[in-house]
């Protein structure tokens, strides 16, 4: 098919979407029904010698044009504040609420409250250039008009569903509460800006809407899975201190054991005064470090374009143990690629699993760095960790040779691959020895973690 044809194809498809949303929203269910009569005694009513269809078709025009502009001057005026929560999940329902007002001298009666998505549908560059998965096998009337296509990529660059509610009055100056519920389908940031506030006409069978400006923001983290324990042994000397010595920005200490005298070097701020006071000479308070093991999780940005809900995988089990293994008293480091190498802490004392989920809420894959960045960020910290977990989207040979250099410098490494279903298990390269390589298959990441 030529990129002129797919380039009207877009456009049409886009005004059919804008007609069928500016439709639902302002189309009321009786109103549908005096629309579908006028299509019917339209054609009913051509022969005005046959049939008396074209009277009924007047009628209907007369009731639908006099609803039309009635719902034009009953667009309600009203002032709306959000009140939005901090963060959300992925596929998960939330709740949060909206406070209208009305500063007019009206009363609006049975106002219907729609949030204002941003646009999904997408831009001609990304529709001319993106394959819906699986098009190849469609048959040729599918391919040549592309529909299937934009109604994935539509669907892909949905935020979130739902966020909509009535009120069945509001008096002159006067305020009321609405309570919403949306579910994100997609992690990131939803940036919201507007909402749809509707009243119906005098007939009933339309509404006048107004879009009235509602700015707010909301966060959605990945979707996250419950994962086992794990028990991933190293050497002591790559555990790290912990407790009381990150929970102060100075010095390194930890939990208070005894008092003892004074010995030189030891720092002013240990000193404890009271005893001192008794005592006549100077008495230090001593402690005893605290150490907890300290984990890296290496997720694998380096998905191509066709594998993107490989990835979206893959950053979801990432959120999984980032979510859990801070609260079992160690600390993790999250690595990973994008414009360029980063590494996140979390644990005892420092970012909290809420911070790390975040930043992992806008991870992006990386499409302009070989994966070897990846194999270079992970040895150059590799000697501060006692142990590692690898999230991967591929299992290749440079991946598999990322995993034997940590296993070269002692760092024992849980490696998770996750993959479309159906595939095999191999993808072209062996697990190292002594490492274990266990594949997650879309659709059940939970029970390929909880298997044993």
């Amino acid at each position: 098919m030529s990129e002129r044809f797919l380039r009207r194809q877009h456009r049409n498809y886009r005004l059919f979407f804008a007609a069928d949303a500016w439709i639902r929203a302002h189309v009321a269910p009786p109103g549908a029904l005096v629309l579908a009569g006028l299509l019917v005694t339209a054609v009913l009513g051509v022969d005005t010698g046959v049939t008396l269809a074209h009277q009924v078709f007047a009628l209907l025009l007369l009731l639908a044009a006099a609803s039309v502009l009635a719902a034009i001057l009953t667009r309600p005026r009203v002032e709306v504040t959000r009140s939005l929560p901090r963060h959300a999940t992925v596929g998960v329902p939330v709740r949060y609420r909206l406070e209208v007002r009305n500063p007019s001298r009206r009363t609006w009666a049975d106002l219907a409250l729609a949030e204002c998505w941003p646009d999904p549908r997408p831009p001609v560059g990304e529709f001319l250039r993106r394959r819906e998965p699986g098009e190849a096998k469609r048959n040729w009337v599918d391919r040549f008009y592309a529909f299937h296509r934009w109604t994935w990529l539509v669907e892909r660059r949905r935020q979130a569903e739902g966020g909509q509610a009535r009120i069945a009055a509001l008096p002159p100056g006067g305020r009321a509460e609405a309570a919403l519920t949306m579910t994100p389908l997609r992690r990131g940031a939803i940036a919201l800006s507007t909402v749809a506030v509707g009243a119906p006409d005098l007939f009933g069978l339309f509404r006048g809407v107004r879009a009235t400006a509602a700015p707010g923001r909301i966060l959605v983290l990945p979707r996250r899975y419950p994962v086992p324990r794990l028990d991933l042994p190293g050497r002591s000397a790559r555990y790290q201190p912990g407790g009381v010595a990150l929970a102060s920005s100075v010095g390194e200490s930890g939990e208070f054991v005894a008092l003892r005298d004074y010995r030189p070097g030891d720092p002013p701020r240990h000193i404890h005064w009271r005893s001192w006071a008794r005592a006549g000479r100077p008495i230090v308070k001593e402690f005893q470090n605290e150490f907890f093991v300290r984990h890296a999780l290496v997720l694998d940005t380096f998905a191509p374009d066709d594998l993107e809900d490989v990835f979206e995988e893959a950053v979801s089990v990432a959120a999984s143990f980032a979510f859990t293994m801070p609260e079992q008293d160690s600390l993790l480091d999250l690595l990973f690629v994008g414009p360029q190498a980063y590494c996140f802490t979390a644990g005892r004392g420092l970012a909290h699993a809420e911070q790390m989920l975040a930043v992992l809420a806008a991870v992006g894959r990386c499409e302009d760095k070989p994966f070897e960045a990846l194999g270079r960020l992970v040895a150059a910290h590799a000697a501060q960790v006692s142990g590692a977990i690898c999230v991967l989207t591929a299992w290749d040979e440079p991946r598999r040779h990322m995993v034997e250099s940590l296993a070269a410098l002692g760092v024992p490494a849980r490696v998770y691959v996750v993959r479309r279903a159906g595939l095999t298990a191999g993808g072209g390269a062996s697990a190292p020895a002594g490492e274990e390589v266990r594949f997650l298959e879309c659709g059940r990441i939970a029970e390929g973690l909880a298997a044993p």
